[in-house]
């Protein structure tokens, strides 16, 4: 009977098939799903924020695009996956927020998170295979270790697979 494992912001979670991971209340943040198709090992990180460079205090790898990526790599590695064999499905990083700064433009830290986490993706040599990002609402991203399919859901627009 597969167990559904919730994944909090700035937290990431693994496991093998049949659970589900699952996330809430992707705004900005972004949802990352790796997954090895032949050891069925999943791993689930919602990240915040783009780079902890950024952070004189926080010490929580997760909650960073360039850190949590290395912490679920080596999480799933434990469970029996292997890095030549994982690829990617990304979700979140919207606009939720319409502050307008001096220039005219409204900051954009869903976009920094995007590409963020598709830089770190690329350096460690992680395919992206589906995504879905930007726009201008919230995402849950519900992720099963069996087959890898991402379901993406919203409250206006319903549910999207990956």
């Amino acid at each position: 009977m597969p167990k559904t494992i919730r994944v909090g912001i700035a937290d990431l979670q693994t496991t093998t098939e049949p659970n589900v991971l699952m996330t809430l209340g992707l705004g900005s943040c972004v949802g990352i799903c790796l997954w090895d198709r032949s050891s069925k090992v999943a791993g689930l990180s919602h990240i915040m924020l783009p780079n902890s460079l950024d952070s004189r205090r926080d010490i929580n790898l997760m909650k960073y695009a360039d850190t949590a990526v290395d912490v679920i790599l080596k999480d799933m590695a434990d469970l029996g996956a292997r890095r030549s064999r994982i690829v990617a499905k990304i979700a979140g990083g919207a606009h939720m927020f319409s502050t307008i700064d001096s220039n005219n433009n409204a900051p954009k830290i869903g976009d920094l998170n995007v590409d963020a986490v598709k830089g770190k993706l690329t350096e460690s040599k992680i395919n992206i295979i589906a995504e879905d990002t930007g726009s201008d609402y919230g995402r849950t991203v519900e992720f099963h270790s069996t087959d890898g399919k991402v379901f993406v859901k919203t409250a206006m627009r319903g549910v999207k697979e990956l």
